[in-house]
């Protein structure tokens, strides 16, 4: 069974860039716009992983992060933020609140397969 990612970014390129290298690496993708869809998304119908975006508007990446981890649902969810925010205070905050990983923007196919299996996803 393939495995799924959750793709959450209020950029509908990234949105396509993401899929595509992801269906490239054999998952099947779902989208989210911010962090209030992303999380209704996931209470439903937990993915293997999210990718996420930090600055979006209706609800941030850090506050999505926040609520799905205090889920059962989003216990054992790998989430990788992937975002502008590269300063050393947001890598900490974003890994504090629970990412497993941290991808800074613009990224690539090779990027993102290196985080995937860092985490144990391919």
């Amino acid at each position: 069974m393939a495995k799924n990612c959750l793709v959450v970014d209020d950029s509908k390129i990234v949105r396509v860039m993401a899929r595509k290298i992801l269906e490239g690496l054999g998952f099947e993708v779902f989208d989210a716009e911010n962090g209030q869809e992303a999380l209704d998304f996931c209470l439903k119908s937990p993915p293997d992983c999210v990718l996420l975006d930090w600055n979006m508007p209706v609800m941030s990446g850090l506050d999505f992060l926040k609520k799905i981890r205090a889920e059962a649902v989003g216990k054992n969810m790998k989430v990788i933020f992937c975002t502008t925010k590269t300063d050393a205070d947001s890598v900490k905050q974003g890994m504090a609140a629970g990412a497993n990983e941290y991808i800074m923007k613009p990224f690539d196919e090779g990027v993102i397969k290196s985080k995937l299996s860092e985490i144990g996803l391919i």
